[in-house]
């Protein structure tokens, strides 16, 4: 049996908790974070939580006393032990606004839901068979205060992930409304050209991603160049190599992206040289 937590309740995976009234439901109003739990441990517990709390901030929550950073840590730590997912977990928190209609809110007070699954003992390995994207245009990202937050109102990524599954890509492109590249549906996106590595900055409308922050800060750590800039889709198809970043697969190359192909030199040293300090 696999058990998840609402709002401090522990409940069978499958029961019913959320009513036709809920704001969550009727207007996709909440955040979500997807956490990475390795030996018992939360990776990069703090950057998840300060992107969560800016987005509460963002959101105009109001955010009880007992509702701790501490407190949550527990909660997830007490579910996951439950699940029995303690070794290796994908950990999904999702908060939620209560009750109401567009301009009736019930209260701004937070529910929570915590989820947990087991990771494979494969998870966060080198892809050496190289992911197969595409690029989804149909639905722009905006680039506003909401587009760097991980909010529910997730329809954009849905459709790319939905037209990714028909054409059977790994992944799937998404543009903001300057056609520029995003992101993808799970992960930021790197590029490398000529020994330099760029990302799309966050003006351009993507999450701000936990582990692209860690990639950007290695990278400058590093001998490279790194440089967060508006990004084209020629670019991206004239770059050397290209790499995703996520909390969840770390970093994992890309083969190619409709009928180009790329290189994995850069990208998987760099791979080598990070993973010791993500685990």
């Amino acid at each position: 049996m696999v058990y998840f937590n609402y709002n401090g309740k522990i409940h069978p995976e499958g029961t019913p908790i959320i009513g036709a009234d809920n704001r969550g439901l009727r207007y996709g109003d909440g955040l979500f974070e997807t956490i990475k739990m390795i030996k018992g441990n939360l990776l990069f517990e703090d950057d998840h939580f300060a992107r969560l709390w800016k987005g509460l901030k963002v959101l105009e929550f109001e955010i009880p006393k007992h509702l701790t950073v501490d407190f949550l840590q527990k909660e997830i730590t007490a579910l996951v032990h439950k699940n029995g997912h303690e070794n290796a977990a994908r950990i999904r928190l999702n908060i939620v606004r209560g009750d109401g209609g567009l301009y009736d809110a019930k209260n701004h007070v937070p529910l929570y839901i915590i989820q947990s699954w087991p990771l494979a003992p494969s998870n966060g390995e080198w892809n050496s068979n190289g992911l197969v994207l595409g690029i989804y245009e149909e639905a722009k990202k905006s680039c506003d205060i909401l587009s760097n937050l991980k909010h529910n109102n997730y329809l954009p990524y849905v459709l790319a992930a939905l037209t990714a599954k028909k054409q059977k890509w790994n992944d799937a492109i998404l543009l903001n409304t300057s056609g520029r590249i995003c992101d993808t549906t799970i992960a930021n996106i790197f590029i490398v050209k000529k020994g330099v590595v760029y990302t799309p900055s966050l003006q351009e409308g993507c999450v701000a991603g936990v582990m692209r922050r860690v990639i950007i800060q290695n990278i400058l750590k590093s001998a490279f160049e790194l440089v967060e800039k508006e990004i084209s889709i020629s670019e991206l198809l004239d770059a050397d190599e290209v790499f995703l970043t996520n909390s969840i697969y770390n970093i994992r190359w890309v083969k190619s992206i409709g009928d180009i192909s790329f290189h994995n030199s850069f990208t998987h040293q760099f791979f080598l040289d990070l993973q010791p300090t993500i685990l």
